[in-house]
């Protein structure tokens, strides 16, 4: 929707703020601007409560107070690496406020910390940063998290951190101004191979780097050596001595999915850098992945990425 005036985004930074989520986010309003040659976004920094704020970087934003927010439409929280300055009565009151009034509100990095503390971890599952999300699992347990780099849906929306908030800021420049112009933005940032990575990117750490438990472990390490001939989870769970119950309790306490959704996701994440790296046909790149039909293929790869396989390959080929 085209905007005649210039919107405006409030970034509130939380203590020891992630720098890259909010220079990433940034650029992207810098360039939507120079891209159209005039202002169609403005921004101001906010700190949560009555003392300054830091940042983990050597840069620092001068922050204004909440009180001088008046009718805001987009609110930003820049999250950070102090848990405990996540949860802010003072900033709670204000969302609860705000929001009532339909503001559109996202997180970045460490965010949904604060969405959960101020019981706005509503709609689409948030994402985190890779590095608090056991810790968000433990505080939250009731909150699903997502494994998107970006969540971009109705007026809660969240990146994992990062350069994540390249994506989701493009995300809202489509949204004001349309896609042809946040492709001309992404094209001017050089982005527009990242944005491709970022597709089958998570916002989880890799599995085998974060898991210790040995028998996850080694179920993983079953998984990714069969890939293109899938093996049950019943024939992994005897390989490694334990039930198929407790094999579905372990992944489900470690990696927050059971080893059937696990495996497939491996399964499809491969399928998709063999369709956007090689030539191999769909039909073939299907039986490399353990797919015996290219319709199967077809519907998971859809439920995963929200398009087909040839639908992807065609985007590429553009």
């Amino acid at each position: 929707m085209e905007q005649k005036t210039a919107q405006h985004f409030h970034f509130i930074l939380m203590e020891r703020y992630q720098l890259l989520s909010l220079v990433s986010a940034l650029e992207v309003l810098q360039n939507a601007n120079y891209t159209a040659e005039r202002s169609l976004f403005t921004w101001s920094f906010h700190a949560p409560g009555d003392t300054p704020v830091s940042t983990l970087g050597s840069c620092e934003f001068p922050c204004v107070p909440l009180e001088t927010i008046k009718a805001p439409s987009e609110v930003v929280i820049v999250g950070g690496t102090v848990i405990a300055a996540l949860s802010n009565a003072k900033l709670n009151a204000w969302l609860a406020r705000h929001v009532r009034q339909g503001v559109r509100l996202s997180a970045l990095a460490t965010g949904a910390f604060v969405l959960a503390s101020a019981g706005m971890a509503v709609g689409e599952a948030p994402t985190l940063h890779w590095q608090f999300r056991d810790t968000f699992r433990e505080r939250f347990p009731e909150i699903e998290l997502s494994t998107k780099p970006y969540v971009a849906e109705g007026n809660r929306c969240s990146s994992s951190g990062g350069v994540s908030a390249i994506d989701l800021f493009l995300r809202f420049v489509a949204d004001y101004h349309g896609e042809a112009f946040a492709t001309r933005v992404s094209e001017s940032m050089n982005y527009v191979t990242m944005q491709q990575v970022q597709q089958v990117a998570s916002a989880e750490a890799s599995a085998r780097s974060r898991v210790k438990n040995p028998a996850v472990l080694t179920a993983l390490e079953m998984m990714e050596g069969n890939l293109e001939h899938p093996i049950t989870p019943p024939q992994i769970a005897q390989e490694i001595g334990v039930s198929t119950r407790q094999l579905e309790r372990l992944f489900n306490k470690y990696l927050g999915q059971s080893p059937k959704r696990y495996y497939m996701h491996l399964r499809l994440r491969r399928a998709y850098f063999l369709l956007t790296q090689t030539n191999m046909p769909v039909i073939e790149v299907a039986l490399a992945c353990g797919f015996q039909s290219a319709g199967h293929f077809a519907k998971c790869f859809r439920a995963e990425f929200g398009q087909t396989p040839t639908e992807l390959l065609k985007a590429w080929s553009v």
